[in-house]
């Protein structure tokens, strides 16, 4: 099947969800070609920024469950490649 690079981008409001989002993260990680992650204190939030590789319906299942966790704000863009 064809994979797409996606970015997803992760806003974490809080703090409690960050154990989850790494478990989801990690067992996901055959398909991360890169993670950025700013804290920003003044907020008190964190940013972080994940690229894939992998089929569409992986890449939506991996948002999927990032967006269910309480505290966390999700988005997908995916490459036109």
């Amino acid at each position: 099947m064809e994979t797409r690079i996606a970015l997803i981008g992760i806003i974490v409001e809080d703090l409690e969800a960050v154990s989850k989002l790494n478990s989801i993260l990690h067992d996901y990680g055959d398909y991360i070609i890169g993670r950025m992650g700013l804290p920003y204190r003044e907020k008190k939030i964190n940013i972080i920024s994940i690229v894939v590789n992998a089929e569409a319906n992986v890449i939506s299942t991996l948002a999927g469950k990032l967006g269910m966790i309480k505290g966390i704000n999700v988005k997908t863009i995916y490459s036109k490649k």
